[in-house]
């Protein structure tokens, strides 16, 4: 643990500069740039609203304000953006870098650290135009907003651990790849962001409590939405379960990290 942590300080500047190349790369010849990353998700949660709260008049319990709905579905698309993000591109981060991988000695740890930094910038920059959109809609920032680098850092954390495992899964079994498209539409609907966890039935509610990013998600929406803290247990049982997979991820990736460049 101690050797991985060291090579990521040492080539520091190598994952920085990759991640502005990303940028560049993406966003090259593009008058927008950077704005696209945060339309998609802005533009996803207009249309939730506008079916759901203004075609099916959905209200959500006890949040009186008619812009409720739109808030509460940003805060939970906000920490959905991060963890899916991360997912879905670290599944693919060491096959799509295996000419890097071949022509370059570097610790290779770095690759999914480039992954993590680039997503955060982008989960940034959609926060920001979320902002925007609550001070067009006049819902004010609180001090509540503090909470979200802890929600931040514990989303990143359970991200790449679940991104790590299955990127060097992906590696020697590319079936993986495939499947987590399905596993992360079917995550995304066991997640309270669309629906409120009343309108769960009870014998559905024990896959609530038995989802590790739910906990997160509920506090972007009460920090966000109610200007509250999160629930104190709800981050332990989080970062407990993020701690855990992130530590045996490391182990995994540094036993399978030799093979993998044969495998490439």
């Amino acid at each position: 643990m101690r050797s991985m942590l060291t090579a990521l300080w040492l080539y520091r500047h190598f994952i920085l500069s990759s991640v502005r190349n990303d940028f560049r790369v993406r966003f090259a010849r593009s008058h927008f740039g950077a704005i696209w990353m945060a339309l998609q998700p802005l533009a996803q949660v207009a249309i939730f609203t506008l079916v759901l709260s203004e075609v099916l008049a959905t209200r959500l319990p006890g949040v009186q304000s008619k812009h409720g709905y739109a808030i509460y579905l940003m805060a939970g698309m906000l920490g959905w953006s991060l963890f899916s993000e991360i997912v879905s591109r670290s599944v693919t981060v060491f096959i799509d870098s295996a000419s890097l991988l071949k022509k370059i000695l570097f610790p290779r740890i770095c690759l999914p650290m480039i992954v993590g930094v680039s997503s955060l910038a982008n989960n940034l920059l959609l926060f920001l135009a979320m902002l925007l959109v609550f001070a067009i809609i006049g819902h004010g920032p609180t001090m509540a907003l503090g909470w979200l680098v802890l929600l931040t850092a514990l989303t990143l954390a359970l991200a790449l651990g679940c991104g790590l495992v299955l990127g060097v899964l992906n590696v020697f079994v590319r079936d993986v790849g495939a499947a987590v498209g399905v596993m992360l539409q079917l995550l995304f609907w066991l997640t309270p962001i669309v629906y409120v966890p009343g309108v769960v039935p009870e014998r559905f509610k024990q896959l609530l409590a038995l989802n590790p990013l739910y906990p997160l998600i509920k506090g972007y929406q009460d920090v966000i939405l109610l200007g509250k803290a999160p629930d104190p247990a709800g981050m332990l049982s989080s970062a407990v379960v993020a701690s855990l997979l992130l530590a045996a991820s490391l182990v995994m990736f540094r036993r399978a990290a030799p093979d993998m460049v044969d495998e490439l």
